[in-house]
């Protein structure tokens, strides 16, 4: 399933939606909200790490982790 979440400005009730060209769907489920917080900021810490994985990857992209070896190991730990 995919998902797209957009904030969008009301005017005169109504709103306007464009869907990218990739999205293929013949009909879809509008969820109306009003929103919170127009900004979103994503954490420094998260920023940070996803830079330092990127790099790691980088750096060695033959030494990633499977994710069924990655789901193994969790499931080991609890």
């Amino acid at each position: 399933m995919e998902a797209i979440r957009q904030t969008v400005k009301v005017k005169n009730h109504q709103i306007n939606i464009v869907l990218p060209d990739e999205f293929d769907a013949d009909f879809v489920d509008v969820i109306i909200l009003p929103s919170q917080n127009n900004e979103y900021s994503i954490p420094q810490w998260q920023i940070d790490e996803v830079r330092e994985r990127t790099e790691k990857y980088l750096k060695n992209p033959e030494n990633v982790t499977d994710i069924e070896d990655f789901l193994k190991e969790i499931d080991n730990d609890l």
